[in-house]
């Protein structure tokens, strides 16, 4: 089920930052899409959503996140996973010095 249902925002591979694409499929089948998501220092993801997921950083930085709970900074630390239900938006920008990677594995 889409957190998207109640508006038109991007998903995280449709979005992006000053119209340059940060994601990329790296697979996609039937029962599931995995994304790499790249931000070097000063390059975030403008306001998107996210279904479901579980989220692994490749290498980690400092980023500005932005999301219905309000504004806060949060050091990404290179190996950390997460899962997520879903968001219904949020918007990230890489306020640290270092180039962050992430995956992102939707089931389908």
């Amino acid at each position: 089920m889409s957190c998207n249902s109640n508006n038109t925002l991007p998903d995280p591979l449709q979005a992006g930052w000053n119209n340059e694409s940060v994601c990329q499929v790296i697979e996609e089948n039937e029962t599931v899409r995995v994304l790499k998501c790249t931000f070097p220092p000063g390059v975030g993801h403008e306001r998107h959503y996210h279904n479901p997921h579980f989220g692994y950083t490749l290498a980690g930085s400092t980023f500005r996140m932005k999301d219905t709970t309000g504004v806060r900074e949060v050091e990404v630390l290179t190996g950390t996973d997460f899962y997520s239900e879903g968001t219904q938006w949020h918007e990230v920008l890489n306020i640290g010095d270092s180039t962050g990677v992430f995956l992102i594995v939707e089931p389908k």
